[in-house]
């Protein structure tokens, strides 16, 4: 019924004009953001995001909605050069951007209302209908804004919501009135999803272990400010979040001082609370897990340094040296608040640590020296470097994805909206 719905959708969405479709989303997004405390609010009760955390996901979730709207309105093709080849001198024309149809979008819990935007609307935009499924565990969020998207002028059958488990998921991507599934979340799954799609699109983000490499001729104080912040925001529940830091021997010391310092004084409890900047994981077990998963290190020889305790749901953040290569720690994403310091002598010590792991989406560095920039830049295997920040920074406009097993296709508002369109030639032969 729910695909029924959305095949009728579809062809709703394709006869809107681009206006129309830029005006929803441009109206959606004036409508979030008078309304944003509301929303903060509810992404802090069901994802336990802290406050000031969710604050910053609504805006950004409004940016990913203009942005969206701007898409609907320019990228709409461009002329093809026929007549500049031998053969076709007496002919012109052009190339549209299509909607694809019916499109399933699978979403996480760790960013409930934005990771939902980036997937309405780089649809709506390219005049799609949309089936979308977020996590169990934080459906409010994206209930709540397809209500504002229907406000905003959408018609009902545009956008459905799906909520339920593993066989409503199987149902969704198996069909075959689907043409695209946009899914983030864990490698296993999308493994799954790509075994059970069959002849259609797929667009993937399945996570990373993100490498910072701090050098010994950066600005220290601005690393460590860095690097703290890129471990722990969200708790640290964040496909980009600072998994490992590679910091040169003669800062080593130095800079793991202060980031422990640093790293024992956040605050972390009640997430409704203004000035708390850590707050809980999404679940008991998924806590529960994590300190499993240090535990497991430690038993490898790894030295915690700090945390490793839980109450409930909050673990606090947690820091570790000496952590066995081949330990999961090292090589899969923690997903968790959770941060590995190791000591490196050279740049190309690092890069080759930094590339280890079979996920990356995300990599940083810290240095002043431009030729080690760039060549970390060249030389990393992620979707993103970011020079002198953490791995934790995103702009919605800019192609996100990752590298090896870390992604099948781009995101990021206009990528997205490519993604989820096809090109269609009208070429013309002129007859004299």
């Amino acid at each position: 019924m729910i695909i029924q719905t959305a095949k009728e959708g579809a062809r709703v969405c394709r006869s809107l004009s681009r206006y129309e479709r830029a005006r929803i989303l441009d109206t959606c997004a004036s409508l979030v953001e008078n309304d944003k405390d509301t929303f903060a609010d509810l992404i802090v009760a069901e994802a336990g995001k802290t406050l000031k955390q969710a604050k910053k996901e609504v805006l950004r979730c409004v940016n990913t909605l203009k942005l969206s709207a701007d898409e609907a309105r320019r990228n709409s093709g461009e002329v093809v050069p026929f007549d500049a080849y031998a053969g076709s001198e007496n002919r012109q024309g052009w190339f549209t951007r299509e909607p694809l149809g019916v499109i399933v979008a699978i979403t996480p819990y760790n960013d409930p209302l934005n990771l939902v935007a980036h997937k309405l609307g780089p649809a709506i935009a390219g005049g799609n209908a949309v089936v979308i499924k977020p996590s169990d565990l934080t459906p409010l969020s994206a209930i709540r804004l397809v209500k504002y998207l229907i406000k905003a002028g959408m018609p009902s059958n545009v956008v459905s919501v799906a909520t339920g488990g593993a066989t409503l998921g199987e149902a969704l991507v198996s069909s075959r009135d689907v043409r695209m599934i946009s899914f983030t979340g864990g490698f296993a799954t999308g493994e799954k999803i790509a075994k059970s799609a069959g002849l259609k699109k797929l667009a993937m983000d399945l996570g990373g272990n993100a490498p910072v490499i701090v050098l010994a001729d950066c600005k220290l104080e601005d690393a460590v400010a860095s690097c703290l912040s890129g471990a722990f925001w969200a708790a640290g529940q964040n496909c980009i979040g600072t998994q490992r830091i590679l910091i040169q021997s003669s800062i080593y010391d130095e800079f793991k001082q202060r980031f422990v310092a640093g790293t024992k004084a956040l605050k972390v409890g009640n997430p409704a609370l203004p000035d708390t900047d850590v707050g809980p994981m999404i679940t008991v077990q998924s806590a529960t897990r994590a300190k499993g998963i240090v535990d497991a290190a430690i038993n490898r020889g790894a030295k915690l340094l700090c945390g490793n305790t839980q109450e409930g749901a909050l673990y606090a953040p947690t820091v570790l040296e000496d952590v066995d290569f081949e330990c999961g720690l090292w090589q899969q994403e923690v997903f968790s608040p959770v941060v590995v310091l190791q000591r490196i002598e050279t740049l190309d010590d690092a890069l080759s640590l930094a590339n280890s792991p079979q996920y990356s989406l995300h990599a940083g560095i810290f240095t002043n020296d431009l030729h080690a920039a760039l060549k970390a830049a060249d030389m990393l295997e992620a979707g993103g470097v970011m020079i002198n920040d953490s791995s934790d920074y995103r702009l919605d406009a800019m192609p996100f994805g990752g590298f090896k097993y870390g992604s099948l296709g781009r995101e990021g508002v206009r990528f997205a909206y490519e993604e989820m369109t096809q090109p269609k030639v009208v070429c013309i032969r002129k007859i004299t």
